[in-house]
């Protein structure tokens, strides 16, 4: 029961600073598990658009179209997430469901899951597990990235590092920031601390995510994606009993 409240308060409709910030450090980490996990898999990071695009541009230039497809197949893959997630939460508003944020997370969980015990557990060619994990791995980053953004109005990001760490090199601008007292009808400079704290949350999270990835799939191969995909299953369930027993 308590397992359940916790979920309802992760991804249920009623939303509190707090909760959008513990959910982003959850999906931050399960962004730096999966991109890493999936670079270590198939040498490409499949929540980094940035340089997806700057790699599709650098290969179309010498010849490797190989590596042009696989590039674009992500960035297209990570678009179908973000457009699944905004289809599902309409659709889930509209009929004022509990679940409208657990739905995206729920079907990543379901994906990870699926993809992990057929990589693990099936002779799978390696060109098709290569297509097949990268649009996978893809577009479950675009599903789990557009969730935490519509929840906290695009505050939050778990896969945008370079946004993040932008941000908060910005905040820390401002807190190095001494105001003088020669303009005193000027506002003073001052700094968002409880932003700067939160950032380098997010930020943490992300790289320790990448860290259990990284051992996890060097350990136990493809099957590292099973207790990341319980981890998702925890955080949605809750919102969906409520609907099934409300």
């Amino acid at each position: 029961m308590q397992m359940l409240n916790y979920s309802i308060q992760m991804t249920g409709k009623v939303r509190s600073d707090k909760a959008n910030l513990a959910l982003g450090v959850w999906l931050a980490l399960v962004a730096g598990m999966v991109n890493s996990g999936g670079f270590l898999a198939f040498k490409t990071y499949t929540s980094h658009m940035t340089g997806l695009v700057s790699s599709m541009a650098d290969n179309l230039v010498l010849g490797e179209f190989t590596l042009v497809g696989a590039a674009a197949l992500a960035v297209f893959s990570f678009l179908l997430g973000s457009i699944t997630t905004a289809l599902l939460v309409s659709f889930s508003r509209r009929r004022r469901l509990e679940s409208l944020y657990a739905f995206p997370l729920l079907l990543e969980a379901f994906l990870l899951l699926m993809f992990g015990a057929i990589a693990s557990g099936m002779e799978v060619k390696p060109t098709l597990l290569f297509t097949g994990g990268v649009a996978t791995l893809g577009y479950m980053m675009g599903l789990q990235n557009a969730v935490i953004t519509k929840i906290s109005g695009s505050v939050v990001r778990t896969t945008h590092v370079t946004g993040m760490i932008t941000d908060l090199g910005i905040e820390l601008g401002k807190l190095l920031y001494r105001n003088g007292n020669n303009r005193p009808r000027e506002l003073p400079v001052l700094a968002d601390r409880a932003k700067i704290s939160a950032l380098a949350l997010l930020v943490g999270s992300f790289f320790v995510g990448g860290v259990v990835g990284a051992v996890g799939f060097l350990a136990l191969s493809f099957w590292f994606v099973l207790p990341v995909a319980a981890l998702l299953l925890i955080l949605s369930i809750g919102p969906l009993v409520k609907d099934l027993f409300d």
